[in-house]
């Protein structure tokens, strides 16, 4: 029996007992988790002052990924598998301001997230490959340091008010342009509930961003460090801002930035 006919079978036989336990949150579907589900693709916007930017994937604007404003994301669409050859061109004229080329595959899902080069927008490509058991109800975190004015950063989600100073960073030196787990590791598991998120500079207990967290069961968040507003918030050394890229169908709950307190 081929592999694939075999895993929707195993599909048919478990979707009652991930009902049960849980399972499924938004995109996240019985398909994902056995991995035979379509490649998906999203972009994030992280280039500060950037107009709305919007992906062509092999020539042709995609209607999923237009109009994306600064610290804003689209949602997660299906693309085929194979090589894509990407470009990121402005919503108004279409100028290119940059290129990528990716080779999706089944239960994959990718990332762009468009961030300051040395000469002008670069992209941070994050392959997922959503390795998720059947039946974990667990929210998955990954991050990535999008923020220019920034050398590495430790990023810690503890229980709220934990002590920061005995506490390990579950994202450890996290550099500028690099992703944690990086691209083509699976995310970081966690237990659904309230957590502390505070991000310092690498190696140091210094907390430069500070804010209370709720992740709900089977959600899947990518949370990026971008520079404070403005242009003194870009050359003020750490001096940063979180957003939260959500794994949602919706493109309007898609990202939502954080307070820090």
């Amino acid at each position: 029996m081929k592999a694939r006919q075999l895993a929707w079978l195993l599909a048919a036989a478990t979707v009652t007992l991930l009902a049960a336990c849980g399972g499924g949150g938004s995109n996240d579907n019985l398909d994902d988790r056995l991995g035979i589900a379509d490649p998906k693709l999203r972009l994030v916007h992280a280039v500060p002052g950037g107009p709305a930017v919007s992906l062509w994937r092999n020539g042709l604007k995609d209607a999923d990924a237009t109009g994306i404003a600064y610290k804003t994301a689209s949602k997660y669409y299906v693309i085929n598998e194979g090589r894509t050859d990407l470009q990121i061109k402005t919503a108004s004229g279409d100028t290119a301001v940059a290129a990528a080329q990716l080779d999706s595959n089944r239960g994959h899902r990718y990332t762009l997230v468009a961030l300051p080069g040395s000469s002008g927008v670069d992209v941070l490509a994050i392959d997922d490959p959503y390795q998720k058991g059947l039946t974990s109800e667990k929210a998955r975190v990954r991050v990535a340091n999008a923020a220019v004015n920034t050398q590495a950063v430790d990023i810690y989600l503890t229980a709220p008010n934990a002590d920061l100073n005995t506490a390990a960073p579950q994202f450890a030196s996290v550099g500028y342009k690099a992703a944690n787990p990086p691209t083509g590791n699976d995310s970081v598991e966690f237990d659904g509930g309230d957590y502390q998120l505070r991000v310092t500079t690498a190696g140091t207990k210094t907390v430069i961003f500070n804010a209370g967290v709720t992740l709900g069961k089977n959600v899947d968040w990518l949370l990026v460090s971008i520079p404070d507003a403005g242009l003194a918030g870009v050359l003020t050394p750490n001096a940063i801002r979180m957003i939260v890229v959500k794994a949602d169908d919706n493109a309007a709950t898609a990202s939502q930035e954080l307070t820090s307190h």
